[in-house]
């Protein structure tokens, strides 16, 4: 359809002209608005809700695993934020600083959370002392603000965004190390089955790893417009915070050592993720897990039939009230206007009820992803209603991973990459360990880069597309936000 026959209160750009119709996504569907602080944005009810279900289920999750939740304070002194060198560097330009306190300025700066490691760690070498007080698995939710960059996406790249950030201490590298799969796990399980989001785990490169860490691991998602965006991820610390926060125990030989660490994090750009992957040019499509309302209801009347129609409505809406639906018993819009409004809302089910379907007892269903319709027996709501949404959950991961899996390819030369890249798509190419080549990669690929490296690895792996020597590892390269 074209953009001058759309109604302007829907989506009046195609998907494909990304930047544009992502826009109206969120302002026209409800999701959140903008601030007259840049980079910062309002979550509105339905995308803090979406929000607060994935803090729901991941939180449960921690929690069953053995994580506890605290909260640390929002300002970090500069003192500590200097002591881990590879860490400072890595944030310094992102970091934003409070210096006054009304009219007093203060004797030593103060930042603003970009992560929390430097403000936990002096309280950890505090209570850490023995083996007897590992592990130590501790996680809080709250917000961090990160400062320099030059183009802001709402919920995909923002200057505040809402996050959880674990912090973990063990006695010994076995055991932190072995946090990574049980992580990785829950965030994979939870985008995955509520999101239905398919991401692409693997560890970055040491080039692209978290500031500290000793390597990362990722959960990395294709975009519909050809980029890669970074997901929920897990840092294996080692002792390079330990060394430099002075987290030291003694162990059961009762000798001193210094603990291994993991730290952790999901964010709110998973929403915008979700949004740009499922919604079309109607607007926002909702997987029905993570939908707040997973049914609206619409009664279809005329004067004569209105009382008979609205009372086996609200019957309806009782009926159905584990799916949290809404009943439009409007007057004044026309149940057009309703489907439009609705359909732009991303309400994975729209249940229609007028005098002809109230005569033979049924309603008709219509489905949010595909607009398909179909009749349904009143009686048979609660049996047949969890079977739809099960499928339309189904179907969003389906075409996702199809996407997904459509836009991967593996490239043995700096050309086939170059291709690749333009083409938008996700290319497997063999890269080696010199730092040096990484770097020229971006240069001679159009702004690609290394999103992660697959943990299976072929035997043969090929000679590095940049200088021609033994491959050290098949790495995935796109383009990236």
């Amino acid at each position: 359809m074209k953009k001058q026959e759309k109604n302007e209160l829907g989506i009046t750009a195609e998907k494909d002209e990304f930047s544009d119709w992502f826009t109206q996504i969120m302002l026209k569907a409800d999701l959140a608005d903008y601030t007259d602080v840049s980079g910062c944005m309002v979550f509105k009810p339905t995308a803090y809700a979406i929000w607060d279900k994935i803090k729901e289920e991941v939180d449960f999750r921690f929690k069953k695993s053995g994580i506890k939740n605290v909260y640390f304070p929002l300002f970090i002194p500069e003192r500590h934020l200097i002591k881990e060198k590879e860490h400072l560097k890595g944030f310094a330009p992102e970091v934003a600083w409070v210096t006054e306190a009304g009219n007093t300025k203060l004797n030593e700066r103060l930042a603003i959370r970009p992560t929390s490691e430097t403000i936990i760690y002096p309280s950890y070498s505090k209570w850490i002392k023995s083996w007897r007080d590992l592990p130590l698995r501790y996680n809080q939710w709250c917000n961090v603000v990160r400062w320099e960059f030059k183009h802001p996406v709402p919920f995909l790249r923002t200057r505040e965004f809402l996050w959880n950030e674990g912090h973990t201490v063990f006695a010994s590298k076995e055991d932190a190390e072995n946090e990574k799969d049980i992580i990785i796990g829950i965030y994979k399980e939870v985008c995955e089955k509520f999101l239905a989001l398919p991401g692409l785990e693997g560890r970055k490169s040491d080039k692209e790893k978290f500031a500290g860490a000793v390597y990362t691991v990722t959960l990395e998602f294709y975009m519909p417009n050809g980029k890669a965006i970074q997901g929920p991820d897990f840092h294996y610390d080692g002792q390079n915070f330990s060394k430099a926060y002075d987290i030291k125990f003694l162990n059961n030989k009762g000798k001193e050592e210094y603990a291994y660490q993991n730290t952790y994090a999901i964010t709110t750009r998973m929403l915008g993720v979700m949004f740009a992957m499922h919604s079309d040019e109607k607007g926002l499509v909702l997987p029905p897990k993570i939908a707040p309302n997973k049914i609206v209801i619409i009664p279809i009347f005329t004067d004569k039939d209105k009382s008979d129609v609205l009372k086996k409505a609200s019957e309806i809406n009782k009926k159905l009230e584990e799916y949290s639906p809404i009943l439009d018993s409007r007057e004044d819009v026309r149940p057009g206007f309703k489907y439009n409004e609705y359909e732009l809302k991303g309400i994975p089910i729209r249940i229609e009820i007028g005098k002809r379907d109230l005569d033979k007892k049924e309603v008709v269903i219509v489905r949010r992803d595909n607009l398909k319709k179909q009749s349904i027996k009143i009686e048979n709501l609660n049996k047949e209603l969890p079977k739809i949404l099960e499928d339309i959950q189904e179907s969003l991961y389906k075409k996702a991973e199809k996407l997904l899996k459509d836009n991967i390819t593996e490239t043995k030369n700096l050309d086939e990459l170059s291709k690749a890249i333009k083409n938008k798509k996700i290319a497997l190419a063999p890269l080696c360990n010199n730092r040096e080549c990484e770097d020229m990669l971006k240069y001679k690929s159009e702004g690609a880069k290394v999103l992660n490296i697959p943990d299976e690895q072929p035997k043969n792996k090929g000679k590095c597309i940049i200088c021609n020597k033994p491959a050290d590892y098949i790495a995935r390269i796109g383009k990236s936000y």
